[in-house]
């Protein structure tokens, strides 16, 4: 690997370091782009396991002790989110305890958040239900309920596999249109109305959600990768992989999305580029012709975080922060800030890229 993606993927070590200075026993969530200073929250929220993600990451990075026991702390103040009613329990449980790697610890909280994912899945409509831990209807299908959620309940023996392969054809079925239809061709978040039996499209977030489309690419990039995926589903997940690939111009479009594509001279999402370009380089690692476009795209969009969006040596910030992030671009909340889940995925991608992290398994 390059010279540069190894300073990038130092400097991102670095700023774990100084990010877990400064946050303590809390949560960071996004850092205002003048100062990096972080907004953050007490029990982690939907982004917590993307901080101790990286908190693992930077323990594989520095091979050192107290980064090992850090990033285990952090992991243990995950727990009160196992029973939590809300399908973000697979953002929080697999991508915080995935690159524990053999730590028994966190290996024992992904299987109880696992088999209480299991246990919450609602045969009848196919899901597992969005919940209403965050707030809002509980009977909703939305794409970033997938990601996380499908290794995280294959892991839960059998029944979790079926379970896995339910919520994500559901997710497609809902979430990606067909030809012909006069519909958007992605839906974000659909709800389910109980009076009538039928989903409906909600308007929040809009069609043009970009990082909403990386996450669902990135659920399908890791079905792809379990291993002994039925003829019938590979057929399906590869072709969900390239509409949605085509439709949203990951290979043609911008390296860094706006955050709505609705809305092209909107604010950028940087999170939604990196989700990206880890799902890309899971691709890259399927069978198909298009493993090697998959993987240099993957770099050229990490070329692009870490040339164009990345903070370096200015006195003024700390190194190793990566800018335009967008939470909420409709409520102009943190619309060009660093976010911990960008951090996490241009983390896991570097890690990748040098060997420090297995793709397929993380």
């Amino acid at each position: 690997m390059s010279a540069a993606t190894g300073r990038a993927l130092a400097a991102v070590m670095e700023r774990v370091a100084v990010t877990a200075a400064e946050v303590g026993p809390r949560f960071p969530l996004y850092a205002d782009p003048a100062d990096g200073r972080w907004t953050t929250t007490g029990r982690g929220s939907w982004t917590g396991g993307f901080w101790a993600g990286l908190l693992w990451l930077r323990a594989r990075y520095t091979g050192a002790e107290p980064d090992r026991r850090a990033a285990a702390a952090c992991t243990a103040r995950l727990e009160p989110w196992a029973g939590a009613d809300t399908a973000t329990r697979g953002l929080i449980f697999w991508y915080g305890t995935a690159a524990a790697g053999d730590d028994a610890e966190a290996a024992a909280l992904r299987a109880r958040a696992a088999r209480a994912c299991l246990s919450a899945c609602d045969p009848e409509l196919g899901i597992l239900p969005w919940g209403d831990a965050l707030g809002g209807p509980r009977l909703l299908a939305r794409v970033d309920a997938v990601p996380g959620t499908v290794p995280l309940l294959a892991g839960a023996g059998p029944g979790g596999a079926a379970a896995a392969a339910a919520h994500l054809h559901r997710h497609l079925d809902l979430c990606l249109g067909r030809p012909g239809d006069a519909a958007p061709w992605f839906r974000p978040a659909l709800g389910f109305e109980t009076a009538t039996g039928r989903w409906h499209p909600c308007e929040d977030p809009p069609p043009g959600w970009s990082r909403g489309q990386a996450w669902l690419l990135l659920a399908v990039a890791d079905a792809l990768l379990r291993p002994a995926v039925p003829a019938g589903d590979f057929t399906r997940f590869t072709e969900a992989a390239a509409l949605l690939i085509t439709r949203g111009g990951v290979l043609t479009g911008r390296p860094v999305p706006p955050a709505d594509t609705g809305r092209p001279d909107g604010p950028l999402d940087t999170s939604a580029a990196a989700i990206t370009a880890v799902a890309l380089l899971k691709l890259a690692r399927t069978p198909g012709p298009r493993a090697e476009q998959y993987a240099l795209r993957a770099e050229e969009i990490l070329d692009r975080l870490t040339r164009a969006h990345f903070t370096g040596d200015d006195g003024v910030r700390p190194p190793g922060m990566l800018l335009d992030g967008c939470y909420d671009a409709a409520k102009r909340l943190a619309v060009r800030h660093e976010l911990v889940w960008g951090d996490f995925f241009l983390a896991l991608a570097l890690s990748a890229l040098h060997g420090l992290a297995d793709i397929t398994r993380v």
